[in-house]
């Protein structure tokens, strides 16, 4: 079976094939409309689509027709979802508005991940349409998820930017969907955290081939606009400093053996790093989609045994966590992250032991104030 080729790479010319999409009737369509009601008849309109050169099988699903209502979610994104997704001004190769799109001709999983994307994000924009467009979203997602799923076993240089774009879709789209009971992104009341089990998807595909995946068109470009923390933000890092310092104080304050106070320290020093680094982005008027690297980088770099930690409940972990919740805070402006910093905070809280609680008492007025 042919390997598909990296998307950065620019394959030689060949005569291309076309292949027909038919308009067709939509499951979520209170009522069929004019277009879609001649579906099947010599008179349907068609859209003609040119690909080039060849895919593997499992990239190259027959789609045979494609609704007006996907249409409208594809038409969505291309204009509108796409810059929620990312910050714009960094998007230099237009990864999000080009790119994707055209990958999603070739890759089942990015072209149903970024559909279920714009369904999340009309839905936000239409609260009052926000059933149907979750029942799309959904649906997506799960023909996303099997694709992904499906080709996971054949990661390679030649594939591997493609899938993990796929893994970074699969976890935007379950930031979009809004928290969920129970589930508090590193753990949950019952079992393993959804969202933590595609963190740990995106990181297998990363050790893999990191080298490769940030070539080309995913190159990381450094932020010019981003020169340290301004003046007027300086005394609230300070006071993020000194509580965060703080809980390291209760940690050393613990008979700890060597290796899990090293990776307790190494989880606050890090911490340290990351609040320096958002406030940074502050500075510079960018918070939000900007800053999810950012927030999200900290949770990618703990070692499993912090993870456990986490799972587990144990509450100087627990206390940990509950001051990088501070950091979910600086989100709050991306539709993706509305309500995630105080769903998890109210769940670190309902988990902690009593006599910890005292602990977190500045995060928890600090994500509410």
């Amino acid at each position: 079976m042919p390997s598909l080729k990296s998307p950065c790479s620019a394959p030689s010319p060949q005569a291309p094939s076309k292949k027909r999409f038919r308009f067709k009737s939509s499951k979520y369509q209170a009522q069929e409309s004019p277009l879609s009601s001649n579906t099947g008849s010599e008179e349907t309109p068609e859209i003609s689509t040119e690909k080039q050169g060849s895919t593997p099988d499992i990239f190259n699903p027959n789609h045979g027709s494609i609704s007006i209502p996907d249409l409208k979610l594809f038409h969505h994104y291309v204009t509108e979802a796409y810059r929620t997704l990312a910050d714009q001004s960094m998007d230099r190769n237009r990864v999000w508005q080009t790119h994707l799109p055209q990958w999603g001709f070739s890759s089942p999983s990015i072209f149903h991940l970024i559909l279920a994307l714009s369904a999340l994000h009309l839905g936000y924009l239409q609260p009052e349409l926000r059933d149907q467009y979750v029942m799309q979203a959904d649906s997506h997602f799960t023909f996303g998820i099997r694709s992904v799923t499906a080709v996971l076993s054949k990661l390679d240089p030649e594939n591997c930017q493609l899938i993990y774009m796929s893994a970074v879709l699969i976890c935007l789209v379950y930031f979009g969907h809004g928290p969920r009971l129970g589930e508090y992104l590193v753990f949950g009341e019952t079992g393993k955290a959804e969202w933590l089990v595609l963190m740990r998807g995106v990181r297998s595909i990363l050790h893999a081939h990191r080298s490769k995946i940030f070539t080309g068109v995913l190159e990381p470009q450094p932020d010019p606009s981003i020169q340290g923390v301004g003046p007027l933000l300086q005394d609230e890092l300070c006071q993020q400093k000194y509580h965060v310092e703080k809980v390291r104080q209760l940690i050393d304050s613990q008979h700890l053996d060597v290796d899990t106070h090293i990776m307790y320290a190494g989880a606050i020093d890090n911490l340290l790093e990351m609040f320096e680094e958002a406030y940074a982005f502050r500075s510079a008027g960018k918070d939000g989609i900007c800053v999810l690297h950012v927030v999200v980088g900290w949770i990618y770099r703990r070692p499993e045994e912090f993870i456990n930690l986490l799972e587990a409940k144990d509450p100087l972990a627990m206390v940990v966590l509950a001051h990088w919740c501070m950091l979910l805070k600086f989100m709050r402006s991306s539709w993706l992250m509305v309500g995630w910093d105080e769903h998890v905070i109210r769940g670190i809280q309902t988990s902690l032991r009593a006599d910890y609680r005292g602990w977190i008492s500045w995060p928890v007025s600090f994500i509410q104030s």
